[in-house]
């Protein structure tokens, strides 16, 4: 992909909140002969209403806020990671690739042909690169909600939790705060036993869901200094830089 124009296409807040749903997330952005396995498993999320109940909730019970806290400590205490996810769009579209995280901050998400997109966070910006377009959009890492998943220690405050449930060997958090995650529910769901991150699933306002997947996750891996790397100076450098 070429590193280009620095600009904000029409699509850029889909794809901003792709990621974030699809955490990152969406991938989070995003994650297709998977579709058929991901209809018929058990870990599909039920509906979600704004205030973050499911319209239906079948053998779930209740869990307090502190079991939410709880496992976020382990995942936080997950330094690196690396893996493949599969994403699946509110229209029904889908897309898969490989994601690579370190704390604090850092994050990347290859999509795999024909998908032109890259998403980096560097532990300042997240960028999102469009190959099609040949341009790229940056994002204070701050301003979103990867600020929150990717740091050292992830404090997961009361009002923050908007339901905690035990479901199907797995536990589902479910996260909502305007000033986190916008008009957005996150809802994470945990392996009950090991509490890794198996998937999640980003409400919009509009009520249309967007889910990423993570399969062949490893954890305690090294990573090159490039992988994290958001190419800056070749962007800023560009005759066609808009800065």
């Amino acid at each position: 992909m070429s590193d280009r124009n620095v600009t904000t296409p029409p699509n850029a807040t889909r794809s901003r909140r792709q990621f974030m749903g699809g955490i990152a997330g969406g991938a989070a952005m995003l994650f297709c002969a998977a579709a058929p396995v991901f209809a018929q498993t058990s870990t599909v999320p039920l509906p979600t209403k704004r205030d973050g109940s499911q319209q239906v909730a079948q053998a779930t019970t209740a869990a307090p806020a502190d079991a939410a806290q709880k496992i976020a400590n382990h995942f936080s205490s997950v330094k690196t990671m690396t893996g493949e996810f599969m994403q699946f769009g509110p229209r029904g579209d889908q897309a898969g690739g490989k994601f690579y995280l370190e704390r604090p901050g850092k994050l990347r998400f290859d999509y795999d042909p024909p998908s032109t997109l890259k998403v980096i966070a560097d532990g300042r910006n997240v960028a999102v690169g469009n190959g099609e377009l040949d341009t790229w959009d940056f994002y204070p890492l701050s301003r979103t909600p990867l600020s929150l998943l990717l740091a050292d220690q992830i404090d997961l405050e009361n009002r923050m939790v908007r339901d905690v449930r035990q479901q199907s060997g797995l536990t589902i958090i479910v996260l909502g705060d305007k000033s986190i995650f916008g008009d957005q529910v996150i809802t994470l769901m945990f392996d009950s036993k090991t509490y890794e991150l198996r998937q999640w699933t980003i409400t919009d306002a509009q009520g249309k869901d967007t889910t990423v997947i993570l399969s062949n996750v490893r954890t305690g891996v090294e990573f090159g200094r490039s992988v994290f790397r958001i190419p800056y100076d070749q962007i800023m450098a560009s005759p066609s830089s808009s800065n």
